[in-house]
């Protein structure tokens, strides 16, 4: 699709859509994207080649796949009950980039180095990569990297020898927050080849720590396949290797903040395994690394510090059972300087453990707020559907209106 091309059919989108009356989070919640990817389909920013994702669209406004594009072939009959892992969302494009390699033109030398964009301008991108990522933005996010992502590739090859390490770092990161973004979306399986991608780019630059922030990510990726003797694995060894690091040194921070992270990874296996001694123990261990950093950091935007021990303590407490330490730990948090996919995490866990004491009132209020702050991650996260969907069957017939309406946008009920 050229970009005139993409707005034309964004505008006939767009058309469609108001004729039947219906908002954009109306028409995101039939077809099980979010507003914001219905948004830029019709601003002509996201583009829809795919004939299932084209055929989605088309059953939403209840119309024909020839009446949104005239020139689209006639679909195959399509499966009664396609595969969860097979339904769309809005990493598709990033999806299918990672499903092969995103610069064979460099791989055959068909690029040069005066094609190499500057460090700082990749620099600057990168970052907005995580802005997208830490805001649970994922259609945007999908579209900037798949700009970026060939450009850093291309580059790693290209470039002068001396800035090639810290393009290497560079693509690392971009990797790491593509795989932040599939673990919230439940593509864990996208989410372990980003993060072993990003793994094998920071063995080429000259930070070592970016090597132990990519198996952060590949140990979430584990959980999230519940995986749980592979991601203890990945994070325990680690830790290790990480805590004889900063015994024999005077820690960098940046070091703290990874050691740190690995252990929250740790308790969340082992609450998730039903391990409650083992998941305390891994708790207190980042809460010792946190006094020793004594503050809050985004290090290799891990945002690990004191006040995200906590969060996570919120959590754990939660995955054990245990509902009134949970509510209990959280009412002492104060989150207002995290990100918003950080305090809406906590406002979910919050939801879930009001869920857990039948507190429906309070269970609610807290997934509204979190939608929004992160409407993508709510209506896309496991655990937080599956509460919504457990308050929608308590409330029954009497359910109010918030909720039903919540219920729908995420899909709850399907």
């Amino acid at each position: 699709m050229t970009p005139d091309e993409r707005r034309a059919f964004g505008a006939r989108v767009a058309q469609l859509r108001k004729e039947r009356g219906l908002k954009q989070d109306q028409l995101a919640a039939r077809i099980e994207r979010t507003a914001s990817w219905v948004s830029q389909v019709e601003r002509g920013v996201q583009p829809v080649v795919r004939l299932d994702v084209l055929q989605l669209l088309a059953d939403g406004l209840g119309v024909s796949i020839q009446a949104l594009r005239p020139d689209a072939p006639a679909p195959a009959p399509a499966p009664v009950a396609p595969p969860a892992e097979e339904e769309p969302n809005d990493l598709d494009q990033a999806r299918l980039l990672i499903s092969g390699h995103p610069a064979l033109d460099a791989v055959l030398g068909l690029t040069s180095e005066a094609t190499t964009p500057p460090v700082a301008e990749l620099t600057a991108a990168v970052d907005q990569v995580w802005t997208l990522t830490h805001a649970a933005r994922f259609a945007e996010l999908s579209t900037e990297l798949g700009r970026l992502l060939p450009r850093l590739e291309r580059a790693s090859r290209t470039a002068e020898a001396s800035v090639r390490p810290e393009i290497q770092g560079l693509l690392s990161q971009a990797y790491q927050a593509l795989a932040a973004a599939f673990v919230r979306q439940d593509e864990a399986d996208a989410a372990w080849v980003a993060a072993d991608r990003s793994i094998r780019a920071a063995e080429q630059s000259t930070q070592p720590l970016i090597v132990f922030a990519g198996i952060f990510r590949l140990a979430q990726a584990f959980v999230r396949l519940k995986h749980l003797d592979q991601a203890e694995h990945a994070a325990e060894s680690a830790v290790n290797a990480l805590s004889r690091y900063t015994a024999q040194k005077t820690a960098e921070p940046e070091a703290l903040s990874v050691l740190g992270s690995l252990y929250l990874v740790l308790a969340l296996v082992h609450a998730r395994s039903g391990r409650r001694e083992e998941a305390r123990a891994a708790l207190q261990k980042a809460r010792e690394v946190a006094a020793r950093l004594g503050e809050d950091r985004n290090d290799f935007n891990l945002e690990f510090g004191p006040t995200n021990v906590e969060i996570q303590a919120v959590s754990t407490a939660v995955d054990l059972g245990d509902a009134g330490e949970a509510l209990d730990i959280g009412q002492r948090i104060d989150a207002a300087g995290l990100s918003p996919e950080r305090r809406a995490r906590l406002l979910m866990d919050l939801g879930r453990a009001h869920a857990q004491r039948r507190h429906l009132g309070e269970a609610l209020d807290c997934l509204l707020r979190a939608e929004e702050l992160a409407p993508e991650t709510v209506r896309t996260h496991t655990a937080a559907r599956a509460t919504i969907r457990e308050l929608a069957l308590v409330a029954g017939r009497g359910a109010p209106a918030e909720l039903q309406g919540l219920a729908g946008r995420a899909n709850a009920l399907d």
